[in-house]
């Protein structure tokens, strides 16, 4: 492949997202690199990066270019490292994309696995959006709700969360607690701003209490659980952070049809590697250990 190195340069551009973070990188002058992403550019006939004052964007056929490039990047480590009689090391980026609301479960993998691989620099994104494995964007997904159907995508079940309404003691002391659905118009609860939340207590909550009695909305579980224990209404919790917290009042006990189940997603050209599998280990191992989070 002749144009390995500007291939490799075009990565970095995409991963870092400047000129300079990709020259510091491969250890390149600037320069260097807007020859390689030009060349490149001329060579396949199609705009790579989108230029602005923050640094380069890559287009749809950047994000095909990173996709082809992270899985050999990867895949030729792991070869560099059979050769060379080292099967057993891994090194290098790992990028593990989650839902918000389980940095507390994953911490500790994390750091059991970099005491084990301690060449392993770990990035752990968590967003809105779901990150496109097949754009290179991920090597690991932990998603929740229904079964990602991608064809490129090797998905596993991983937990399923169990969820229950809580109250903060200072909110039923001001304003007791519910006693059948009847009393829930009279009642404050805390939902998501997402109208279109996919969680499945939410679409309980939506379909059983009127909009009125919603009366605080949050985005993020972090947020929720603080309005909770501030007694600012009723909400949905894990059971797993409420058992801890003796401040809080089971309202309602966890229902199987609030579950939210947790998948466990890779892409089928990286799956296999070893860096992917020695983490993927590591996870399952400590997941056998959360019981039902």
């Amino acid at each position: 492949m002749d144009n390995w190195d500007e291939i490799r340069t075009a990565f970095q551009v995409a991963r870092l997202g400047t000129v300079s973070g990709a020259a510091d990188a491969l250890g390149v002058h600037h320069a260097t690199v807007i020859r390689h992403i030009d060349a490149l550019e001329k060579r396949l006939g199609a705009k790579l990066f989108q230029r602005h004052a923050r640094g380069y964007t890559p287009t749809e056929a950047g994000r095909d270019l990173l996709t082809v490039a992270q899985s050999t990047e990867d895949q030729f480590a792991q070869l560099a490292s059979r050769i060379k009689g080292q099967g057993e090391v891994v090194s290098g980026e790992l990028l593990v994309t989650a839902i918000t609301g389980i940095a507390d479960l994953l911490a500790p993998v994390f750091a059991d696995f970099q005491r084990a691989h301690p060449q392993v620099i770990i990035r752990f994104l968590t967003d809105m959006r779901v990150f496109r494995l097949d754009y290179g964007e991920a090597h690991v997904a932990i998603r929740a709700g229904s079964q990602p159907q991608e064809p490129d995508y090797v998905v596993q079940p991983l937990i399923r969360m169990r969820s229950a309404l809580y109250a903060a003691r200072s909110y039923a002391e001001a304003h007791g607690l519910p006693e059948s659905a009847d009393d829930f118009a009279r009642h404050r609860f805390i939902g998501n701003d997402n109208l279109e939340s996919r969680a499945p207590f939410y679409r309980w909550l939506r379909a059983h209490v009127p909009e009125s009695a919603i009366s605080f909305r949050a985005t993020e579980p972090d947020s929720t659980a603080r309005a909770v224990h501030a007694g600012l209404g009723l909400g949905f919790l894990p059971v797993r952070h409420a058992a801890s917290q003796p401040d809080l009042i089971e309202v309602m006990p966890p229902q199987s049809d609030w579950e939210a189940p947790l998948w466990l997603v890779t892409h089928v050209d990286l799956h296999r590697t070893l860096k992917v599998q020695s983490f993927l280990t590591e996870l399952r191992r400590a997941a056998a250990g959360w019981g039902a989070a």
